[in-house]
């Protein structure tokens, strides 16, 4: 069923690219004659229920009278209501222009064409943005963004992987979906400007190594398993008919060199931007995404690594978690005295507490809004506030001990959540609650990321950074603060950690102006040296010491000059112990 909505162009929400472990994928057949469309609708038209369905249901994952439509077969006529849950819902595509002076030089001249025009493209995993430039006065003329269509085919990468090894043609499926969508994006660039597709000559694209392959048309299945074999590494330049963009004759595409399996093309554009071969000082630069890419270096030495973060940092695994859209708790604060909460909302400009909030997001006329559930900037916040407010302990577990202070810290099975938002369930509006699962989900992404920056740090022999630099969509529109509450990144004077925006679509810019840019990035990237996090053994250590908020054993001196921290255990001692030992004393 899964496949058919595919071919239809029903966007049916799949994290993990049909292979039934996320239940995202729900669906409710629909019984009963339908004249409109001249059928007799049946659940009877459906395979029986596989064994992971069955799981699933057991579980209080699948609703009763529902099936998931991955693994349900279509045997007959039939129709089925896709549920808000199950649908990918329009995401604001946070891909937004960065401010930086670039001194154009192109390769492609006007000479006889009075105007021609280039288009930097940032192919992300998740969205996909566009920038139509003139070559000649470096002017940005649009910019246009949209969700990556290869979504429908899993949500993170590894899952777009297991879609090509798993189905004849899967890879190709990708490579249309993701040309296509860019040549939708650039006809919409040109029609904002008023520029005839005939006049872009030229286009330099970046993007990480699964999407770099499919880009180009090549087999991303050996980027599933060590040691990560890049078909491509080199800068590519081809015709732009050769990715069947449709612009002037004799169009150009530049593609960015990737650095190793995987770091790409996307990292190596935000090292064009950063150019942290130009400072004495450390710099961490840190594109966060489904799979972090991490620089760490100065003028003397450049590191690199991915690390494995997952997808919950995009409110993925999360259980009341979405993309960043219209209705998503995207900041929340909670008063560690009465341990109630306030938050904001996408689409909103009011804070939970303030007057207007309910009317503002309480609508109850067709098309009114109300909070939907909680994105990855939420959720990093929510969570970094419980551990403040004295809600989670420092190994991550919700303190059952806190509902005598408050009934938001409920049991839930075995473990306790905390209730952010009542919501009404049975009139479409849901709960939104941080359980136990969703504080794990989070502990090993945060981890994986830092074990990742500590890692290159442990390489070039330093225990701090002078300045720390967050890029990507995700990265520009977290709080740096609680970020580091968290233990998502090293200690560093705040004053030092910023954002850096959307740095690959940047660094694409600065390839598709300046010809000169293009012989740098490609000398630098072949000065890089590159850590292998997945076979490196300290990665584990460095990983386990992580999954402690902030951190098991690292202090984070600048920090606490400028929040109240809870206290932490001994090092060395665990949380157990104490309480063990203070009993003794007693």
């Amino acid at each position: 069923m899964l496949q058919a909505a595919r071919e239809l162009g029903v966007d049916i929400d799949s994290i993990c690219g049909g292979q039934a472990r996320c239940s995202r994928c729900q669906v409710e057949p629909i019984e009963g004659m339908f004249a409109k469309e001249g059928i007799t609708s049946s659940a009877d038209h459906l395979s029986n229920m596989s064994v992971d369905e069955q799981i699933c249901q057991q579980e209080g994952l699948l609703k009763t009278g529902n099936r998931l439509s991955c693994q349900a077969k279509i045997l007959g006529d039939i129709k089925i209501a896709v549920p808000a849950s199950s649908q990918v819902h329009d995401q604001v595509i946070r891909k937004d222009l960065e401010i930086h002076t670039i001194e154009p030089d192109p390769l492609a001249r006007p000479g006889i064409h009075h105007r021609m025009y280039g288009v930097a493209v940032d192919v992300g995993s998740t969205t996909i943005a566009a920038h139509l430039c003139d070559l000649s006065s470096g002017e940005v003329l649009a910019s246009t963004g949209a969700m990556n269509p290869q979504i429908r085919y899993g949500e993170d990468l590894m899952s777009r992987v297991s879609y090509a090894m798993l189905h004849t043609g899967g890879a190709k499926q990708m490579t249309d979906a993701v040309r296509a969508a860019i040549n939708e994006l650039i006809a919409s660039a040109a029609k904002q400007a008023h520029v005839d597709l005939s006049e872009i000559y030229e286009v330099t694209l970046v993007g990480n190594p699964v999407m770099h392959h499919l880009l180009l048309g090549l087999d991303p299945t050996p980027l599933g398993s060590a040691p990560f074999p890049l078909t491509v590494k080199d800068a590519t330049e081809i015709p732009a008919t050769g990715l069947d963009f449709h612009l002037a004759a004799g169009a150009r595409a530049y593609i960015l060199p990737c650095i190793a399996g995987h770091v790409g093309a996307d990292t190596a554009a935000v090292l064009l931007a950063e150019t942290p071969w130009k400072s004495d000082e450390i710099s961490l630069i840190i594109d966060v995404g489904t799979n972090a890419e991490i620089i760490l270096g100065n003028r003397k030495r450049l590191l690199a690594a991915s690390s494995p973060t997952g997808p919950a940092f995009e409110g993925a695994q999360i259980s009341s978690g979405q993309r960043a859209a219209p209705g998503a708790i995207e900041r929340v604060r909670i008063d560690p005295q009465t341990l109630e909460p306030r938050f904001k909302v996408i689409g909103g400009n009011l804070w939970s507490n303030e007057p207007g909030f309910n009317e503002e997001f309480g609508k109850e006329e067709p098309g009114g809004q109300h909070v939907t559930g909680i994105c990855g900037s939420g959720i990093i916040e929510a969570i970094a506030s419980m551990y403040l407010a004295g809600i989670i302990r420092p190994d991550g577990v919700i303190d059952g001990k806190m509902a005598d202070r408050n009934p938001r810290i409920e049991a839930s099975g075995r473990t306790f959540s905390y209730l952010l938002h009542q919501g009404d369930p049975k009139n479409g509006k849901p709960e939104i609650r941080i359980q136990q699962a969703d504080v794990r989900a989070i502990q090993l992404a945060k981890a994986a990321l830092y074990a990742g920056a500590r890692l290159l740090m442990d390489r070039m022999g330093v225990d701090k950074v002078d300045r720390i630099r967050l890029a990507g969509a995700f990265g520009s529109h977290i709080d740096v603060k609680y970020a580091m509450v968290l233990g998502m990144i090293p200690d560093c004077d705040l004053t030092q950690v910023s954002s850096a925006g959307n740095a690959a679509g940047t660094g694409a810019r600065i390839a598709l102006l300046n010809k000169a840019s293009r012989k740098e990035i490609e000398r630098r990237v072949r000065q890089v040296e590159k850590v292998e996090t997945a076979t490196d053994e300290n990665f584990q250590k460095h990983f386990v010491e992580a999954m402690a908020i902030p951190h098991a054993s690292h202090t984070f001196a600048n920090l606490a000059r400028v929040i109240q921290l809870p206290d932490r255990p001994e090092a060395g001692v665990s949380l157990k112990e104490k309480r063990r030992r203070r009993t003794r004393k007693r």
